[in-house]
């Protein structure tokens, strides 16, 4: 659920009641500079709820990859941080933390271009995302697990990570971050560069996933995808949210299709909060003319 950005409790604050639906992830008012000059992100909220798919979309440069880094603790590898607001997981502040302290409190993330360990085998790479494991038995187990989940990483077992197709390699870095036992999974572009019979193997795994009550928040810029299999979404544009609602509301949003499928009459994309506004003020003018008709109308009467 996405929702108007909220004034930012202070830092080390007790964080947001989790409301009845069990929301465990929460992003309130939050800001994120680059090297102490670059604002990514500004004033960026939204909520994820275990069993359910939040899905980001925008263009290239819009945010969407900072704000996945920004809850996985990754900010600081590329020289960023959280310049106001926060992230709260299972009511607890969680922005400043180590990626291995959140991969061990249940956020594990994907992170965009199929990142396997190319000179490894794929059972390799499965026992190295499940390296947590607390014993022998409980890795064997979450092999299993993961191989029955997803049956071609199973077939595939001792072939190089390398050597894999891109649709092989995704499935096998998804099957990684399942070693981990997420209750939270970010996603970032898994659609990208893949053939679409591939695409829609990806996205039944992570529809699965979601059903199994994996809580997602998906990145992806392929929108037709993503409003699919998720249950939430918002737009990002120059680090803001242009537009947030269930997935279904924006499906049917005519703003978003303009986005996404259309260009105006000069034949140039419109950018997102560009048509908004724009459709806004046509409809303001369609009902003040309808207004003046009316007044006209009884005024000669």
């Amino acid at each position: 659920m996405v929702g108007p950005a909220a004034a930012a409790p202070a830092p080390g604050a007790a964080g947001p009641a989790l409301d009845a639906a069990g929301a465990a992830l929460e992003i309130r008012d939050l800001e994120v500079v680059y090297a102490g000059v670059i604002l990514a992100l500004r004033g960026v909220s939204l909520r994820a709820s275990s069993g359910r798919c939040t899905a980001v979309l925008g263009a290239n440069g819009a945010g969407k990859s900072t704000l996945l880094k920004a809850v996985s603790g990754m900010l600081a590898s590329e020289n960023g941080r959280v310049l106001h607001g926060g992230v709260w997981w299972d009511g607890q502040p969680v922005h400043g933390r180590s990626p291995l302290d959140l991969v061990a409190r249940g956020i594990v993330h994907v992170m965009e271009g199929r990142r396997v360990l190319r000179h490894l085998s794929v059972e390799q790479n499965l026992v190295i995302g499940g390296h947590a494991a607390p014993s022998r038995g409980e890795l064997k187990r979450r092999l299993e697990e993961v191989c029955d989940t997803v049956p071609i990483l199973g077939r595939l077992y001792r072939r190089t990570a390398g050597l894999l197709s891109g649709g092989e390699q995704q499935l096998l870095v998804i099957g990684r971050a399942m070693m981990a036992r997420p209750r939270l999974l970010l996603i970032d572009e898994p659609s990208l560069g893949l053939a679409p019979k591939t695409v829609d193997q990806v996205f039944e795994l992570l529809d699965m996933l979601r059903k199994r009550g994996m809580g997602i928040v998906l990145v992806e810029q392929n929108a037709r995808v993503a409003l699919q299999v998720a249950d939430d979404a918002c737009v990002l544009e120059n680090g803001r949210v242009a537009i947030g609602g269930s997935a279904q509301d924006l499906r049917e949003n005519d703003d978003v299709k303009a986005f996404y499928m259309g260009l105006h009459a000069s034949g140039e994309r419109r950018r997102l909060l560009e048509t908004v506004v724009t459709r806004r003020r046509r409809d303001f003018g369609r009902a003040l003319a309808r207004s003046e008709r009316h007044e006209e109308r009884q005024a000669v009467a």
